[in-house]
């Protein structure tokens, strides 16, 4: 049964339109890659999905839950948003991390702040704080920053802040971890490091969402590859079928292009 179900989004900007109905599905424990020239429309994907866009048209389900349908009033209510962004963890291109707090405090701070909202936070604060922290302390230790968890970003290499930030997202226990171009402003030796730990991530049957121009990972990692276009998804499947038998001239062209560049 799939975790996530995406029909019809359609988004626009004023006259552009920047998702065409657009469709997919993706099924617990799959890591799904999204590949495409840029401007086609990937990163504004993953944004509706995370809700920091809204679609102009279309639904959006995790585990059968209706996130948004654009027939449902209920679906535009800002009082909701919040809530329905908890089903998905995301990574951005650039860490976003809070320069005034430690590594931990970054992993730590979105679990605490939901925490204040419970109506016995004041009675637990104690506790609560501190099965935050062990949770936090655990996740950067699988992160590889066991030593770095005091250092605040700008004592961190991007590598070592893209890791904080995979910390952060894993924290609150997504559904779904949605990545954008999590390396696209990394060397090669950092992006290294940032795909081996998403690549552990796949092993361990993460279900992940990856906007990417790292051909080889989409390639050898991914369980699901889509190919947008022009603000359309051109091509779906297995890698094998898309990097190796795809029905379309336009994925070929793109993939021979971007292979060899």
């Amino acid at each position: 049964m799939a975790i996530l179900e995406v029909e019809h989004i359609c988004k626009s900007f004023e006259k552009t339109e920047v998702l065409k109905d657009i469709s997919f599905s993706l099924e617990e424990g799959q890591a799904l890659s999204i590949i495409g020239s840029s401007g086609s429309g990937k990163t504004t994907l993953l944004r509706c999905l995370n809700f920091l866009e809204r679609p102009d048209s279309g639904k959006i389900r995790v585990r059968e839950e209706t996130l948004f349908d654009s027939d449902d009033a209920a679906s535009f209510r800002d009082s909701e948003i919040r809530k329905k962004r908890l089903h998905f963890g995301l990574v951005f291109q650039s860490f976003n991390l809070f320069p005034q707090y430690t590594a931990l405090e970054n992993v730590m701070l979105a679990k605490e702040l939901l925490a204040k909202e419970q109506p016995d936070y004041k009675e637990r604060k104690k506790a609560v704080h501190e099965e935050i922290r062990v949770l936090a302390e655990e996740l950067l230790r699988q992160m590889g920053l066991a030593d770095r968890m005091e250092n605040y970003p700008h004592q961190l290499s991007g590598g070592q802040c893209q890791r904080v930030a995979i910390a952060r997202a894993l924290a609150l226990k997504p559904d779904i971890l949605c990545f954008d171009e999590p390396t696209s402003a990394l060397d090669p030796e950092l992006t290294g490091e940032v795909l081996k730990v998403m690549k552990e991530l796949a092993e361990q049957k993460t279900t992940m969402i990856i906007v990417t121009h790292e051909m080889a990972f989409a390639r050898d990692v991914a369980s699901h590859v889509i190919f947008m276009d022009d603000g359309y998804i051109l091509e779906q499947g297995t890698p094998d079928q898309v990097f190796e038998h795809s029905h379309e001239e336009r994925t070929r062209q793109f993939l021979s292009r971007f292979m060899q560049g």
